[in-house]
């Protein structure tokens, strides 16, 4: 038995990512001691259905978790929920937790998220105020959101757009207010911001752009408004606020490891120390298929990063890097997106945009970069196998609806 195959491995965070290193590792013939430290009491569980059917009270927690939680003492797992990681140790390889024990390691993983950005403005603190991205969040926040409540969400992000549609669904007013002259302006493209800003128009979302947010007005310690830098106050029962994520890089940035917008990695998500990997959001990685760096905020990210530390810390084959790809669910659209669209110059549009069915393919001098599908799943998988090989495509060809769009596997390596 190798050295590698017995040394302790303590992996920092008990997200989706944490939970499918774990399930990694031992699946790769891991045979030492694994502990998983988590802030959350819950065992690693999706976050995706937070803002969609789990806010809706459609899933049970249970069906959120990425393993059973029998999963982890049957695979000889300690899992230490509650608890908080306060410093790592590289020259004793020991962790620190929050009740002062220390945890020697082999290998260290980290993968401690993300947290939500905070608008440090007057009346923050009210009885009202709420951000999405924790169990905790939503049982909070699913009893406040019943029918003719006024629900204002900051920011028209995924997450604000997809709690927005929820909110509607369940009868509550909804106004958004986005400080960009688009929603979605991070992510995507005019022609979708455009899409589902009608889509939600027509749900009865009042979608206010460069609205730009002041403060949070409230009676005693309740939320009544917000207030725009313009003066306008906006009703509210609820405010929602989701303008984005960072990094939780300090733990790493205090252990000397190198940081720029998430904890660096190489291909094999090692970071600069070769016994410590980062996983997940935090982790700033390699896009191999564009060639640069960079942090994604997606399950496929969690999962992939997750999986190919635990290879290289088995000493197995890395997994086959796959195209970043993403999802969001709005009311009864589905928007897949395969690769990343950064520097695109040509945006080519085909499909059935009036009844919700088409797909924008995103152009660099007439190389394939990217693609937003909305309700079509096939151009979708088809464009999954065309990001990273260079493909060049014929604008006018792609417009046809005759085009057989499998007709350019058949040319390209993939």
């Amino acid at each position: 038995m190798s050295n590698t195959a017995i040394r302790d491995i303590v992996v920092i965070g008990a997200g989706q990512a944490a939970g499918t290193a774990v399930a990694a590792l031992r699946q790769f013939g891991h045979q030492g001691r694994i502990t998983m430290i988590g802030e959350e009491p819950a065992p690693p569980y999706q976050r995706p259905p937070l803002s969609k059917a789990y806010f809706k009270g459609e899933l049970p927690a249970e069906k959120l978790y990425v393993k059973p939680e029998a999963f982890y003492s049957d695979q000889d797992i300690d899992l230490r929920l509650g608890h908080r990681a306060v410093a790592i140790d590289r020259d004793k390889e020991t962790v620190t937790l929050d009740n002062g024990e220390r945890l020697r390691y082999g290998y260290l993983v980290i993968a401690t998220g993300a947290r939500p950005r905070m608008l440090a403005a007057e009346g923050a603190d009210l009885k009202g105020v709420a951000i999405l991205r924790t169990l905790a969040d939503v049982e909070s926040l699913r009893p406040q959101a019943v029918k003719g409540k006024r629900l204002v969400v900051i920011g028209a992000g995924y997450i604000g757009l997809e709690a927005a549609a929820v909110a509607r669904q369940i009868g509550l007013d909804v106004c958004v207010l986005e400080a960009a002259d688009r929603v979605l302006q991070r992510v995507t493209s005019p022609a979708i911001s455009d899409f589902y800003q009608e889509v939600h128009a027509a749900a009865g979302v009042d979608i206010r752009l460069g609205a730009r947010f002041k403060r949070f007005t409230g009676v005693d310690d309740r939320l009544t408004g917000v207030e725009l830098e313009d003066g306008t106050l906006v009703p509210a029962d609820i405010a929602l606020v989701g303008i984005g994520v960072v990094p939780n890089q300090e733990l790493a940035q205090q252990a000397g490891l190198l940081c720029e917008n998430g904890i660096n990695t190489d291909a094999c998500s090692r970071t600069s120390d070769p016994a410590i990997f980062a996983i997940g959001d935090c982790a700033n990685r390699v896009i191999a298929q564009y060639a640069f760096r960079g942090r994604l905020e997606s399950v496929h990210n969690a999962i992939e990063t997750a999986k190919i530390a635990a290879a290289a810390i088995c000493g197995k084959p890395t997994p086959t890097v796959d195209a970043p790809w993403f999802w969001s669910d709005q009311y009864d659209i589905k928007l897949q997106t395969a690769g990343l669209l950064n520097g695109f110059d040509e945006a080519v549009v085909r499909g059935d945009y009036a009844a919700r069915r088409f797909s924008v393919w995103y152009l660099k001098n007439g190389v394939f970069l990217a693609l937003d599908a909305v309700n079509m799943p096939g151009d979708f998988m088809l464009a999954k196998r065309l990001v990273g090989t260079g493909i060049r495509l014929d604008p006018t060809a792609l417009k046809d609806p005759s085009f057989d769009l499998k007709t350019l596997l058949i040319s390209t390596p993939v």
